[in-house]
């Protein structure tokens, strides 16, 4: 059994914002560059950094996402000290 504590308020609340974004785009396709998507990707990094790091890492992937930027698989970094 992991030992995970339960999520801030304020991830929480980010990952509400988030859950409904994901649905409202539902059925839409998607314009991310990379896969997972900006919003699958943000949503990983906060249930798995925490809010602040992972805020700050979503943010990153958001600003990379543009026709200049980059494409292709980018994953959430591993927290430090964890196993993938």
């Amino acid at each position: 059994m992991k030992n995970e504590t339960s999520p801030s308020v304020a991830a929480r609340a980010a990952l509400w914002m988030i859950s409904g974004y994901r649905s409202v785009r539902a059925n839409q396709i998607s314009p991310c560059r990379f896969t997972p998507s900006c919003s699958e990707y943000t949503q990983e990094a906060i249930e798995t950094q925490g809010f602040l790091r992972g805020g700050v890492l979503g943010a990153r992937r958001i600003l990379r996402c543009n026709p200049f930027g980059g494409q292709g698989v980018d994953l959430v970094p591993l927290k430090t000290g964890a196993k993938r």
